[in-house]
């Protein structure tokens, strides 16, 4: 490993500058990602079965009948989507990662669920007036830079039936200072999330205040090979302000809710806002 090689990539980040590697593409770490959706331990992927079920009930406390199209978008290995199949909904599932689509596959057809499950970017899905009902969880919203939230809101959009809904959640303005944002840690490992082999990692948060914007960057730094740089651009909202860009894009009925996370004491249920809008 060349240390000269890290201060090159460890100066000041442009606003939604990439990294040098995407982890959704790498086999070994896309495995262990697939772990920790399903690990009970931690919400770092997916949140818990217990609050994954919180959820299921309340979302479909807002919409009507029992066999309604939905959509989930980032549907991961499927946890959200069998409880919504389990109850009689017909349900698409998208999402980029081919190891968790081919999981959740495997798994509805072990339930004998009738569940369709799509591996592609949601950003290009080209669905018609189809979906009673497009969800996304887990705060994926706040991954999009201003573009791409533009092409996801007019793609929902267009999807819903009239009168549909659009549920899903983001950080809100309290989560700078339960993330602890900006920080710095280093982890040095045999072997561990990033590589099987030793690395180092250098992590560090910074906030672009003005922008609302948190990244997450990690320079991984293998034994065998030069550092790669993970950055992961996270944007917070104020409801007021994502209310409007959501009418903007012709939802209607803008509805946003605090607190529906469970208090585990860690703070997180503060920093999560949902929202739902109508077509």
């Amino acid at each position: 490993m060349q240390i000269s090689k890290i201060f090159d990539i460890s100066g000041p980040v442009a606003l939604y500058e990439k990294g040098t590697a995407c982890m959704w593409e790498d086999e070994y770490i896309s495995s262990q990602l697939l772990q920790i959706h399903l690990s009970q331990e931690t919400d770092s992927a997916s949140r818990k079965r217990s609050t994954i079920r919180r959820t299921v009930d309340w979302i479909l406390g807002n919409i009507n009948g029992s066999e309604n199209s939905i959509l989930d978008l980032g549907c991961g290995p499927g946890l959200y989507c069998e409880l919504l199949a389990e109850r009689g909904h017909h349900v698409t599932g998208v999402d980029f990662s081919r190891r968790s689509i081919e999981y959740a596959k495997k798994e509805a057809a072990a339930k004998c669920l009738d569940i369709e499950y799509i591996c592609q970017n949601y950003l290009d899905l080209t669905f018609d007036n189809r979906f009673d009902l497009v969800m996304m969880i887990y705060c994926d919203f706040d991954v999009l830079i201003p573009a791409e939230r533009e092409k996801l809101l007019k793609n929902v959009y267009r999807a819903l039936k009239p009168g549909g809904l659009f549920i899903f959640d983001t950080l809100n303005t309290k989560s700078p200072d339960k993330m602890n944002v900006p920080g710095k840690s280093w982890e040095v490992a045999e072997k561990g999330f990033w590589k099987d082999e030793p690395y180092l990692a250098l992590s560090e948060t910074f906030h672009y205040e003005e922008k609302q914007v948190i990244l997450q960057q990690h320079i991984i730094c293998p034994d065998s090979d030069d550092p790669v740089v993970y950055r992961f651009w996270t944007h917070y909202y104020e409801s007021e302000g994502l209310s409007s860009i959501l009418r903007d894009y012709g939802f209607h009925s803008v509805q946003s809710f605090e607190n529906l996370l469970p208090d585990d004491g860690s703070g997180i249920h503060e920093m999560v806002t949902f929202y739902v809008g109508k077509k």
